[in-house]
C-alpha cells in the first residue's frame, strides 16, 4: 500500500525507477555479471547520487556485483545500471574474478596417492 507524502519503502518500484532513471540496463555493454569484481578508483564527489556514493565507499577493496547488491539491499539489475554509469565516468574499475588454478593431471594425482599408500 502506497504512503503518499511519506517515506518510500526501500524496495518500492517507484524508488528503484528513480534510482535508475527509468533504465533497466546500461546503454553500452559492460560485461558485468554477479562475480565481476568492482574497485573504486577515487572517492565520491559532491552531488553524486547517494547509491553511487555508497558503492564508491564500499568498493575501496574489491567486491563482487552480488556483494554490492546485498550490502545496498538493491536488486542486481539496479546495481548493474549504477555500476555502468560509474564505469562510464571512470569512477570504478571492473575486472573478472581470479581464475581458479588448473588442477594437476589426474595421472599425477593417482601416482602420488599410490606412492603415499605404499609408505
Amino acid at each position: 500500500m502506497s504512503n503518499p507524502g511519506g517515506d518510500w519503502e526501500e524496495s518500492s518500484p517507484e524508488r528503484l525507477y528513480v534510482i535508475t532513471g527509468g533504465r533497466s540496463g546500461s546503454s553500452a555493454p559492460t560485461g558485468l555479471d554477479l562475480v565481476t569484481l568492482i574497485v573504486a578508483k577515487s572517492g565520491s564527489r559532491p552531488g553524486m547520487q547517494p547509491e553511487q556514493a555508497a558503492i564508491i565507499r564500499l568498493c575501496h577493496a574489491p567486491l563482487s556485483v552480488a556483494e554490492i547488491s546485498a550490502y545496498l539491499r538493491l536488486p542486481v539489475s539496479v546495481v548493474t545500471v549504477l555500476l555502468s554509469d560509474l564505469l562510464a565516468e571512470d569512477r570504478v574499475l571492473a575486472r573478472a574474478p581470479v581464475k581458479p588454478a588448473q588442477l594437476p593431471d589426474r595421472a599425477l594425482i593417482e601416482a602420488v596417492i599410490d606412492g603415499l599408500q605404499k609408505l
